[in-house]
């Protein structure tokens, strides 16, 4: 039985759905958009993980579950699995310790219920900014978190909607993680503690920033981490995206630990912007009928997945664990990686003002090749190289420019 807590939190929750929704039907693009700007609303004050307000949301999300006719798979037959919060982020933001929840429910298969379809997407946001904040000025304000995540949460409240229709031959699990923005955390300790049968998991999709579409362009990193991948997704109709495919698995999002496991996964992912991290990340800017195209998409992907026994979804690893990433000890330079990059080198999709990159003279689309005596080919050796410097400690930095090689002094800090 639901405990007091969540008796409460649901009772908030039936209270702000009823308040948000008019008494005739909505329409689906109305129903995407109320879904995003509910939670990206001022109210929600960013929904950091361990906040009232994150609370408030994982509610949000039950409800909408509840409604649509998913059935709760989370602790004691409710909705929600508990951890805590811990890490070096967390601390940072002040929430270590702090309980958080992931919200997790699903549709039982017809003819093959003992096997899975996972799908997710972080509900969490950066709150009022902090260390999370590409915008040093104004870190310290509020972060609606619109893009980043909002617009995933309402792709898997749709696809929800439309697999409550007709559910398919293998049971599909829905989870909205939190913690993402503090270091994965939610999908960590979900993947840490398994509660199905890992070899009954067809794949992990993840829906991460979904709502940006320009110029058709979608980019599906994971479509190497199974070698069913091709054919699947050359089954699937392009619903008029423009599409590239990237076969890296890894990355910091929550398809990641799914990786990490030996799952299949798949990340849908409209692209970074300058909107990423900063207090501009707001409703007005989302692409509702561009979330409904790639969800459609993702719909059908699955319906062709579910053709596949989980059996002969064969795990392919794309990149080995890095084990010193995400440690508290490796020093920043404040740079937004461009993770639809896939040629030779680090290319910056973004700098974060007064850090030691901006400070350096780093910009947007350099493509970094060396940092000290260690040679950059990809994201996986940038990352290892920021475990080898301390703070303080100064660099030259060396990036390609407009075909151009440039040398720059770095000072970490």
């Amino acid at each position: 039985m639901m405990n007091k807590f969540y008796l409460l939190l649901l009772t908030i929750g039936l209270t702000f759905i009823s308040c948000s929704t008019s008494e005739r039907e909505l329409t689906v693009e109305e129903r995407v958009r109320e879904d995003v700007e509910w939670l990206s609303s001022d109210e929600m004050a960013g929904r950091l993980a361990g906040s009232e307000q994150e609370a408030i949301a994982a509610n949000y999300i039950a409800d909408r579950f509840q409604q649509i006719g998913v059935d709760p798979f989370g602790d004691s037959d409710t909705y929600f699995q508990q951890f805590t919060l811990q890490g070096p982020m967390a601390q940072s933001m002040g929430v270590e310790n702090y309980i958080s929840r992931n919200v997790i429910g699903k549709i039982e298969g017809n003819e093959q219920p003992g096997q899975w379809i996972i799908v997710g997407a972080h509900y969490d946001g950066q709150g009022h900014g902090g260390t999370i904040s590409l915008n040093h000025e104004t870190a310290d304000t509020l972060h609606n978190s619109a893009d980043d995540n909002a617009s995933g949460v309402a792709g898997l409240l749709y696809i929800a909607d439309k697999l409550s229709e007709r559910s398919f031959n293998k049971s599909v699990m829905l989870i909205a993680f939190s913690g993402e923005e503090l270091g994965l955390l939610g999908s960590r300790y979900f993947t840490d503690n398994f509660f199905i049968n890992r070899d009954s998991v067809a794949a992990m999709i993840n829906f991460d920033m979904i709502g940006r579409l320009t110029n058709d362009e979608l980019t599906i990193f994971g479509t190497g981490t199974s070698p069913e991948w091709e054919e699947i997704l050359n089954q699937t109709s392009s619903n008029g995206l423009e599409i590239r495919r990237n076969p890296s698995g890894t990355g910091a999002s929550d398809h990641a630990p799914f990786h990490d496991i030996g799952i299949p996964v798949l990340h849908y992912f409209t692209g970074t912007h300058d909107d990423y991290h900063r207090e501009s990340d707001t409703s007005d800017k989302i692409n509702t009928e561009g979330i409904i195209r790639i969800t459609d998409h993702a719909h059908e992907l699955m319906q062709n997945l579910d053709k596949v026994s989980a059996g002969e979804m064969e795990f392919t690893p794309t990149a080995p664990q890095q084990s010193n990433v995400m440690s508290g000890d490796s020093v920043t330079m404040g740079v937004l990686p461009d993770y639809s990059y896939s040629g030779d080198g680090f290319r910056i999709d973004g700098v974060r003002d007064g850090g030691p990159a901006e400070i350096a003279g780093l910009r947007a689309d350099d493509i970094i090749i060396q940092m000290g005596e260690i040679e950059i080919s990809d994201i996986y050796t940038y990352m290892q190289a920021l475990g080898e410097f301390s703070q303080g400690e100064e660099i030259v930095v060396k990036v390609r420019r407009s075909g151009e090689i440039v040398e720059l002094p770095l000072t970490f800090k």
